[in-house]
């Protein structure tokens, strides 16, 4: 039997994904990637990794597949975020780009 890692979101994309992989006769392990866990800085709750995993894991227990939360908060804010606000700052028209990323 194939294994294959899907990235369970939670959500219904990833969810059918699993699925369908799973009565294909994969063997299916969901991942969960945890990107953020500062809620000093959530705006009105934008990153909500922990109902967001309780619901990936929901999935994976219907499913009756191993599922693992990783870690990657570190990396993404080195990768993503610190990466945005060094980019941001060479912006002429900050105020716009702010305005359009928080809307």
């Amino acid at each position: 039997m194939k294994r294959v890692v899907v990235g369970l979101s939670g959500g219904v994309d990833s969810s059918v994904a699993a699925y369908l992989l799973q009565q294909e006769g994969y063997e299916v392990i969901g991942l969960f990637m945890k990107n953020w866990h500062d809620t000093s800085v959530t705006i009105s709750n934008e990153c909500p990794w922990i109902e967001d995993s309780s619901d990936a894991m929901s999935v994976a227990d219907a499913l009756n597949i191993p599922y693992q939360i990783i870690d990657l908060s570190k990396e993404y804010k080195e990768r993503i975020v610190d990466y945005m606000f060094a980019e941001y700052q060479k912006v002429e028209h900050q105020i716009l780009i702010f305005y359009v990323i928080v809307k």
